[in-house]
């Protein structure tokens, strides 16, 4: 068993929400190939619930959740990260804000996706996205997926409402059961019969109630590619597992 020569630690800056952050850094263990311990990566986590919430911060002059944001960012670099990983699709809005005074990379979620569909076969030229209205409403995913020519396709607003927000705020609250996996399974193939070719869970939460079956396309998991991206940052000749 030997000792992984990295010098990175990544830092994760969490808790938006809790669950989502403890699922991503399962994710990222998972994602990791190794024999034992030592094979892993060294990592920092910072868990701030606290943070004012994103999409009521963007569209209904909620807290400016940015200082925060900085705050877990020095709490990261001085715990001695290396890296900064953010397992929250919605708060990718505010790394703008953000990126030119944490002292540290961040390794964008949502240009990784991005990154990682334009790479499947047969090529995906239409994707649709589950996400809050946050996300949605400030393109976050519009943008990266023009880069590569990928079109996207959104619920309408009863689903948004309804089906994707209300699934959302279940899993946030821990009371997530079979009615929040109904929810999310008839909005994402409300998406597929619009053409989606795959289907984006453009929220953390959105896994841990989308079970990977729930439509006849891929359902691409963020915090996945994010996970992925990180090992292949950290131990660019040991791996990482493309398939998703």
């Amino acid at each position: 068993m030997s000792v992984p020569t990295t010098t990175e630690i990544i830092g994760i800056l969490g808790g938006m929400g809790p669950a989502a952050t403890a699922d991503f850094y399962a994710k990222l263990v998972a994602a990791t190939p190794g024999a034992g311990d030592q094979d892993h990566l060294r990592t920092v986590i910072w868990s701030d619930p606290t943070i004012p919430d994103r999409t009521e911060a963007l569209l209904a002059g909620g807290p400016d959740p940015t200082p925060w944001l900085l705050n877990g960012g020095r709490v990261l670099r001085e715990a001695g990260a290396t890296v900064i990983a953010i397992p929250c699709n919605t708060a990718h809005a505010f790394v703008p804000r953000i990126a030119d005074h944490v002292g540290l990379p961040i390794v964008h979620m949502i240009g990784e996706v991005a990154r990682h569909l334009s790479t499947l076969s047969p090529r995906i030229h239409t994707v649709g996205l589950l996400a809050t209205t946050g996300t949605v409403r400030t393109g976050l995913y519009q943008e990266w997926l023009d880069h590569f020519g990928i079109r996207l396709v959104l619920p309408g607003t009863t689903s948004q409402d309804a089906e994707v927000m209300a699934a959302i705020h279940a899993v946030k609250a821990g009371t997530h059961d079979e009615r929040t996996t109904a929810l999310l399974t008839r909005a994402a193939r409300r998406l597929t019969e619009q053409g989606a070719q795959a289907v984006i869970a453009g929220c953390t939460e959105i896994p841990l109630g989308l079970p990977d079956d729930a439509v006849s396309v891929p359902v691409i998991d963020p915090a996945l590619v994010l996970a992925r991206a990180l090992v292949r940052r950290s131990r660019p000749h040991g791996g990482g597992h493309e398939d998703e």
